[in-house]
């Protein structure tokens, strides 16, 4: 989508999450959690417009979150998930992990022909049928051009709950996080008593064998009397 279809906008009728939604780069790793596995920036908080990583979600348990995916190296979002906040009709879908997701973007073409069939109303891009849009990015574009905005487009939505790839809520999402950063927590506690008792059974080890080690005798080979 292009940037000027969002800046010609006003901010009321550009609702500043969708502007993140289409701007933001996801799966960038998280600055606060630069230590932690799995930090990358996957969800997007609808309440504060901005990305967070899964160790984030503490902190946003009540707010509205839209959970972002991956797919053929792009960013994609499930259908089910993004028709609570708009619609998602009439953009070609895929099927990733038994569920519909649809592109965010528009995504580069790798070929210029154009034969029959249906096309993206915005780049062009061969669709299979009934679908006249390849991406969320290109239906926003063609909304704002023939309606001036975005009225019939979005959707109130008043509760999101973060959902995973198995269907579950953000309970089990939330849970895993916590669980993951107790688990580092309890590792480097272990850790750091295992290396504090070492030490000090080296030195009494060594301060023992300095006090209590026999002196040895030189061991010389026996010397025979001379004769007379």
């Amino acid at each position: 989508m292009s940037l000027d279809s969002i800046s010609q906008m006003e901010n009321r009728e550009f609702p500043a999450w969708l502007e993140v939604l289409l701007k933001e780069k996801f799966f960038n790793a998280c600055l606060d959690h630069e230590e932690e596995k799995k930090n990358e920036k996957s969800i997007l908080c609808i309440d504060c417009c901005f990305s967070i990583c899964p160790h984030c979600l503490p902190s946003h348990t009540s707010h509205r979150l839209l959970r972002i995916r991956r797919y053929m190296y792009n960013d994609v979002l499930r259908v089910e998930d993004g028709s609570n906040l708009m619609d998602c009709s009439l953009i070609q879908p895929y099927i990733v992990n038994s569920s519909k997701v649809v592109f965010i973007n528009e995504r580069p073409h790798t070929r210029q022909f154009r034969g029959s069939g249906n096309f993206c109303n915005t780049c062009d891009r061969s669709l299979q049928s009934p679908y006249i849009f390849c991406s969320l990015s290109c239906k926003i574009s063609d909304v704002i051009m023939r309606q001036r905005g975005l009225s019939g487009f979005l959707r109130v939505c008043n509760s999101l709950n973060l959902t995973d790839d198995e269907g579950g809520g953000i309970d089990m999402f939330l849970c895993q996080a916590l669980a993951c950063t107790a688990a580092t927590e309890i590792v480097r506690k272990k850790r750091s008593s295992l290396t504090t008792k070492t030490c000090r059974i080296v030195t009494t080890a060594v301060s023992s064998a300095n006090i209590e080690a026999p002196a040895r005798r030189k061991n010389t080979p026996p010397q025979r009397a001379p004769l007379y």
